[in-house]
C-alpha cells in the first residue's frame, strides 16, 4: 500500500499534534474550511483542521479522473494519441469547458492538459464515458479506486466534480490522492505543473497562481458554490516534500495566502509576499 512506512496502515497517514508554529492569522472562518498538511516522505500529518470532515471536492475530483486515465495509459488501453469522442452529454456540461461539440474528438494528451490546466468539465465527462462506458459507471470505478487507496471518506458521483450533494471527500483523502498520484505516476505528475497549453492554435491558460512559487510543482484547484475555493498543492524544496490541502476558502486569494503561510511554516522559512488578487 502507498505510504506503507506509516505506522497506521488502515489510515495511510500518520497523525501528530499540530505544530505550535501553525499559522493562525490566515485561518479561514468559513464553516467549510478544512486543512491537511502532510510530509510526503514520512506520511505524517503535520497539521490539520477538520481534515476528516466531509467536504465537496469540486474539481479536485478530476484528480481521480486523471488517476484512472493514467492507469489506462500504463496498461496500454489507451495512448496519448487515442481519440476520445465527445457525446451530447459531455458537450452539455457547464463551464469551465473546452466548448467541444457533440461528435468532436480530442486526443488523450490534449485531454490531460484540458483537465489539469483548464479543468474542463466537458473533457472530464468524455474521459469518464470512454473509460467507463457511462459517467455513472466511471464514478463506480472512481469509488473503487478511492477505496483501494484508503480514501475512506470519499464518494464520487461524477467525473468532473460538478456539484452533487452526495459527492463528498475530506482534506485527508485529497492529500492521500495527491501523494498517490506522484508516487504511482512520477513520469506523469509533470502535467499538473503546466500553466498553459495550445489548443487549436490558441493558448489556453490555467488559473492556479501558486504554480512555480515557493517550490510548488502542482497539483489542482477546484470551486463550486457549495464547496468554496479548494486546492491541493505539492511543494518540494530544500530536500523536503509536502502536500498541502486547503478546502472551503472564501476567495481564491485567501485560500492561496493560507497555502503560502502553511508552506512557509512547515518548510521553516520566511513567508513570501502575499499573492495579488
Amino acid at each position: 500500500m502507498l505510504l506503507s512506512a506509516c505506522t497506521t496502515a488502515s489510515d495511510g497517514l500518520r497523525s501528530v499534534e499540530p505544530s505550535a508554529l501553525a499559522p493562525s492569522e490566515s485561518m479561514d472562518e468559513s464553516p467549510r474550511h478544512a486543512v491537511a498538511v502532510v510530509d510526503v516522505a514520512s506520511g505524517r500529518m503535520l497539521y490539520s483542521v477538520n481534515a476528516n470532515s466531509p467536504r465537496h471536492p469540486a474539481s479536485l475530483a478530476k484528480m481521480m479522473t486523471l488517476y484512472l486515465l493514467f492507469e489506462a495509459i500504463e496498461t496500454h488501453r489507451v495512448n496519448l494519441f487515442t481519440m476520445i469522442p465527445i457525446s451530447e452529454h459531455a458537450a452539455s456540461q457547464p463551464p469551465s469547458k473546452m466548448r467541444l461539440r457533440p461528435g468532436d474528438q480530442i486526443d488523450v494528451l490534449t485531454a490531460i492538459h484540458a483537465l489539469t490546466v483548464k479543468s474542463a468539465n466537458d473533457v472530464a465527462v468524455a474521459v469518464g464515458e470512454y473509460l467507463g462506458g457511462s459517467e455513472d459507471q466511471f464514478a463506480q470505478m472512481m469509488n473503487a479506486k478511492a477505496r483501494s487507496l484508503g480514501m475512506r471518506g470519499t464518494t464520487f458521483r461524477n467525473a468532473s466534480g460538478l456539484h452533487d450533494p452526495e459527492q463528498v471527500t475530506t482534506a485527508r483523502d485529497m492529500a492521500l490522492l495527491g501523494i498517490s498520484l506522484r508516487r504511482r505516476f512520477p513520469d506523469k505528475f509533470q502535467y499538473f505543473s503546466a500553466t498553459s497549453f495550445n489548443f487549436r492554435g490558441k493558448i489556453v491558460k490555467g488559473h492556479n497562481d501558486l504554480l512555480g512559487r515557493d517550490g510548488v510543482d502542482g497539483i489542482k484547484t477546484g470551486y463550486v458554490r457549495a464547496s468554496g475555493f479548494n486546492i491541493v498543492t505539492s511543494v518540494q524544496s530544500g530536500g523536503k516534500s509536502l502536500v498541502v490541502v486547503v478546502m472551503g476558502g472564501q476567495t481564491a486569494r485567501s485560500r492561496n495566502a493560507e497555502v503560502e503561510s502553511l508552506i512557509a511554516t512547515y518548510l521553516g522559512r520566511p513567508q513570501s509576499i502575499a499573492l495579488q488578487p
